[in-house]
C-alpha cells in the first residue's frame, strides 16, 4: 500500500514536469505558481522513492548472487547493509507523506492560568510559566508578556504571553490542557501532599485578512434623501446604500448633496463595518477554541500530571510517565514533545497508508 501511494506520487510529481516545461503553463503565471509550487512539495519525497527504489533493486540483485558459492559471503554482508538502509528509508518517506499543518509554522499566543487549588495552584501556574520560558529560551523562541494578573502568595492567576519563533505552535500545541500538581504546598504547614491544577492555552496567531470587496459582490441602490436638507435633497437621489451580498451588510450616506461624496462616505463605511464583523468573528472563534482546549480546569480533567514526591511526571494522552520531574520543570520538555509529536504522526500516518 505505502509502495503504490509513493509510485502515484511518483506519477504525478513526472506529469507537473512536463507541465512545467508547456509554454502556455510558462506564459500564465498564475498557473506556472501553482504547479511549481506543488512540484516543490512532491520534490523530497520523489527524491528519497527513487533512492529507495535503487535501494531495493540492490538488494534484490544481492539475493540472487547469495546462491553463488564465489559471491555468497560479499551478498550476504550487501543484504545486511541494504537492508538497513530500505528500513531507515522507508521510515522516512512514511513522516514525509504525513501531511504538513499549515498553522504549525504560526507564532501563538501562550496562556496560562490557575485551575483549582486556590493558592497553591497560582504558585503551580508559576512554576509552569518558568518551565515554559526556560524551554523558549533553549528554542531560541522570543516571548512578550501581554497580560498578567498575580497570585496573592506568589505565582499567577493568568499569565498571557506572545511568543514568536521558528514552528512555534507545531512544538507547542500539544501542551493545552489541564496540568496536574500533586505536592507538599507551600502554604500547607502539616505537610500533606496536595493536587491542584492550571490550564495553559496555545493558539495559533491568526492574521486578520485586508477586507477586499469584489464589485460584482455588491448592490448599490440610490434614493432621495429625507429629514433637513430642503427641496434639493428630496427631489435629487443623492443617497447611497451598498450591499455585500454575501455577508448582507449593509452601509449608507446621505451626508452630501453630491451623490459622487455619498458613494465613497458609504463605501468606507461598508469597509469599517466588515472589518468590525470579521474582528468580531475571529474573537468569538478564539473564545470557543479556548473552551474546547482547556476543559473545565479541573483536577480530574488532566492531561498531564507532575508528582513531585516521586520526581515523577506522566502524560495521559500517550502514557508516557518519567522520572525527571526536576530536569523537566527546568524547561526540558524535549523528551514528552517528541514523544506527542510522534504519536501524532503515527494516527495522522495511519489514515494516509491504509
Amino acid at each position: 500500500m505505502l509502495i503504490d501511494k509513493l509510485q502515484s506520487i511518483y506519477e504525478r510529481f513526472q506529469y507537473l514536469e512536463e507541465r512545467m516545461s508547456d509554454p502556455s503553463v510558462v506564459n500564465n503565471i498564475e498557473e506556472y505558481s501553482k504547479i511549481s509550487k506543488e512540484y516543490k512539495d512532491l520534490k523530497e519525497i520523489t527524491d528519497n522513492f527513487l533512492i529507495y527504489k535503487s535501494t531495493q533493486e540492490a538488494f534484490n540483485q544481492a539475493k540472487e548472487m547469495v546462491s553463488d558459492p564465489e559471491w555468497r559471503e560479499m551478498a550476504q554482508s550487501e543484504i545486511e547493509r541494504l537492508k538497513g538502509e530500505l528500513e531507515l528509508l522507508e521510515e522516512k518517506l512514511k513522516l514525509l507523506l504525513i501531511p504538513k499543518d499549515p498553522e504549525d509554522t504560526k507564532d501563538v499566543i501562550f496562556e496560562i492560568r490557575s485551575g483549582t487549588g486556590g493558592d497553591e495552584a497560582s504558585i503551580f501556574a508559576g512554576d509552569l510559566y518558568r518551565m515554559y520560558t526556560r524551554y523558549f529560551d533553549t528554542h531560541n523562541m522570543k516571548y512578550e508578556v501581554l497580560d498578567v494578573n498575580e497570585g496573592n502568595v506568589g505565582g499567577y492567576n493568568k499569565v498571557v504571553l506572545d511568543v514568536s519563533g521558528e514552528n512555534v505552535f507545531g512544538k507547542l500545541k500539544y501542551e493545552s490542557g489541564a496540568h496536574r500538581v500533586q505536592r507538599v504546598p507551600k502554604t500547607e504547614a502539616q505537610g500533606r501532599v496536595h493536587t491542584s491544577a492550571a490550564t495553559v492555552v496555545v493558539m495559533p496567531k491568526m492574521e486578520l485578512e485586508e477586507v477586499n470587496i469584489n464589485k460584482s459582490e455588491l448592490r448599490v441602490d440610490t434614493f432621495r434623501s429625507s429629514g433637513a436638507g430642503g427641496q434639493h435633497v428630496n427631489k435629487t437621489e443623492s443617497g447611497v446604500r451598498f450591499t455585500h451580498i454575501p455577508t448582507n451588510i449593509v452601509a449608507e450616506s446621505t451626508d452630501s448633496r453630491s451623490q459622487h461624496k455619498n458613494r465613497e462616505i458609504a463605501f468606507n463605511r461598508l469597509l469599517q463595518k466588515m472589518q468590525e464583523a470579521q474582528v468580531y468573528k475571529y474573537e468569538t472563534e478564539v473564545a470557543s477554541k479556548r473552551r474546547s482546549l482547556v476543559g473545565t480546569g479541573d483536577r480530574s480533567d488532566k492531561i498531564r500530571t507532575y508528582n513531585y514526591p516521586q520526581n515523577r511526571i506522566t502524560d495521559h494522552r500517550i502514557n508516557l510517565t518519567l522520572y525527571n520531574l526536576t530536569d523537566v520543570m527546568n524547561g526540558n520538555l524535549d523528551e514528552i514533545i517528541e514523544a506527542l509529536q510522534v504519536a501524532d504522526n503515527a494516527e495522522k500516518l495511519k489514515g494516509e497508508i491504509e
